[in-house]
């Protein structure tokens, strides 16, 4: 599968993907293998996350902006996470439908996968996809995330550039954004600049690209950035300009030691996050531990324990 995945053979990647998105333990571990091999390649690709609030037209604006870098003879992936249902854990994963262009593009590669439990606007293993997608030889990898929300700022801590997607309002919406992820975005791109809704949408820019400013100023940001620009995913407007733009940023990075920088405290950041989760895991699987939970938790369900004595109660039991 390694092989297939190197020579670009699209069904692989998305068997591969399916396998490393798998929780099941021999599929772990086959997933484990095969990320290990196709890392050898030490291939790259340019990766972009996208977050935005609902409606803004996050899935219109990669359709037009991925044809636009498919025009420039670029490979594009797209990584486009879907909210699960709290109730039934199911997913609509409708993504691939609202970018109908994009899908039949032999350059493109759309992937839909369920938010699952996992918070961050992300799914758990989006992190692996991203390299398999890499591996696979794409030039350019877009994570679209699930909206905009307090955990969202997760999706900047496994990308090159944070790309957060507007759409005309005014300054009531820039109390809805929150400052937390304001301050990680690299661009603001305000869409829907067409129509009767220019007149807004610049005013919204204005707006945004004030706010920035009052911003501290970061250390791997070139004079004028993190900046705000308008585009027009309908009308396809502004979107090569916003092109430049996020070249221009990543190529300053890159000749300032930034985006290896960058690359290597995500992948510190990746190890960390797998050794978390693989010890809630290994607390899940144990027998005894699940029936000691499930005694304390009726105890404080019951109103006769609080919970942070009984949490304090459950970490003592660990640690002897």
């Amino acid at each position: 599968m390694a092989e297939r995945i190197l020579s670009g053979e699209r069904r692989a990647l998305a068997r591969a993907i399916t396998l490393v998105e798998s929780g099941r333990a021999d599929h772990r571990a086959q997933a484990v293998a095969l990320l290990a091999e196709v890392a050898k390649a030490g291939r790259q690709a340019l990766r972009i996350g996208l977050s935005g609030t609902p409606g803004v037209g996050k899935s219109t604006f990669i359709e037009a902006f991925g044809m636009m870098l498919t025009g420039q003879g670029l490979k594009v992936a797209v990584l486009a996470v879907d909210p699960s249902s709290a109730r039934s854990g199911g997913s609509i994963l409708g993504d691939k439908t609202r970018m109908e262009r994009l899908s039949r593009d032999p350059l493109a590669f759309i992937r839909p996968s369920p938010s699952q439990t996992h918070l961050g606007g992300v799914a758990r293993r989006t992190r692996e996809a991203v390299a398999l997608c890499e591996a696979a030889g794409f030039d350019v990898v877009l994570i679209e995330t699930v909206g905009v929300g307090q955990s969202e700022t997760l999706v900047a801590e496994m990308t090159d550039l944070f790309i957060l997607l507007m759409a005309p309002a005014g300054g009531d919406e820039l109390q809805g954004v929150k400052r937390g992820i304001m301050e990680m975005a690299d661009m603001i791109l305000v869409n829907k600049a067409d129509g009767d809704l220019k007149p807004a949408a610049m005013r919204t820019v204005s707006d945004y690209a004030g706010a920035l400013r009052l911003l501290r100023k970061r250390p791997y940001d070139p004079e004028g950035f993190p900046k705000a620009l308008p585009v027009s995913a309908l009308a396809e407007e502004g979107l090569k300009s916003a092109w430049e733009e996020m070249q221009t940023l990543a190529a300053w990075r890159r000749d300032n030691g930034f985006f290896v920088s960058n690359r290597a405290e995500q992948a510190r950041n990746w190890f960390e996050a797998e050794v978390r989760e693989g010890l809630l895991a290994r607390l899940t699987r144990d027998p005894a531990i699940r029936a000691k939970m499930a005694r304390l938790g009726a105890e404080v369900a019951g109103g006769r324990m609080a919970a942070s004595d009984a949490a304090e109660r459950m970490l003592r039991e660990l640690d002897a």
